[in-house]
């Protein structure tokens, strides 16, 4: 089994509760190594941060670091992540104003390729983390195929979230594989759509899949406990050269706390 990171935006509210004490639960339910996420917006410096994450036996591999961040100050904001001890630093998300059909994101497109020219140089490696919205049509493809068609390997790699492939429309194990070689680290995220239909969340990012979750239409669930064929995207991961798997869930299962949820989650992967 590859290694596992937990995503610690599953536990962002508990976090901010209880720093240390959060970590030192992660790391009590079997993880080793987690993806950092608002790292910056704890209050602590990065030495501070490595510092808890050392006390709790803890190594943040990688980071969600939000795009306009990093390009308004890439010194700083990306040296924190640096400084920490994070390998990759992912692109979580893009703003409405930020991707395609406004006529901003061809200029995104330059600006990423220049976070990962900034990254090679510190001895990172950029990622993008999609949703579903890159699955929309642009000029042919999917807008996340024009991404990646646009900005090189060498500057950009993958971090597949299989959730939101899913949601978008394409077989997570298939897409995984078609971008071979470029998919150092996969985002593992299950969920229930018992519900039927066509599947369709918005995302907890901005604020509307607690909405989705409260009228029983997305409820996200533990990996392995939902509809993912989740064997077959380890197995593809794995065929594919990824390095790293991380389990994400953005909300708990019913009755459950975002702890559980991850034990659950690592349990699943263990027993596999």
């Amino acid at each position: 089994m590859l290694p596992v990171l937990l995503q610690l935006f599953n536990v962002r509210e508990e976090l901010g509760t209880d720093f240390d004490g959060t970590l030192k639960q992660v790391a009590g339910v079997g993880y080793k190594y987690v993806e950092l996420a608002l790292a910056m917006s704890f209050g602590k410096t990065a030495a501070e941060t490595r510092a808890s994450l050392d006390r709790a036996g803890l190594t943040a591999v990688s980071a969600h670091v939000p795009y306009r961040d990093m390009i308004a100050d890439m010194d700083k904001v990306i040296g924190y992540h640096l400084e920490v001890g994070c390998t990759y630093i992912v692109i979580p998300f893009l703003a409405d104003e930020d991707r395609y059909p406004d006529p901003n994101y061809a200029n995104v497109k330059k600006n990423i390729a220049r976070l990962g020219e900034y990254c090679n140089k510190k001895g990172a490696t950029l990622l993008y983390h999609n949703h579903e919205f890159e699955f929309t049509d642009y000029n042919g493809k999917y807008m996340l195929d024009d991404l990646y068609d646009s900005v090189p390997a060498s500057l950009l790699q993958t971090e597949i979230d299989v959730c939101w492939a899913k949601v978008g429309g394409v077989v997570p194990a298939e897409y995984i594989l078609k971008y071979s070689g470029r998919s150092p680290v996969v985002h593992l995220k299950d969920f229930d759509s018992s519900s039927g239909g066509r599947i369709k969340a918005d995302y907890d990012l901005i604020g509307e899949a607690r909405k989705a979750r409260a009228a029983g239409a997305f409820p996200f669930r533990a990996v392995g406990h939902g509809v993912q064929d989740i064997p077959a995207i380890v197995k593809a991961a794995e065929k594919a050269g990824t390095k790293w798997l991380v389990v994400e869930q953005d909300l708990p299962s019913p009755g459950m706390t975002p702890i559980e949820c991850a034990k659950q989650s690592l349990d699943y992967l263990r027993n596999m």
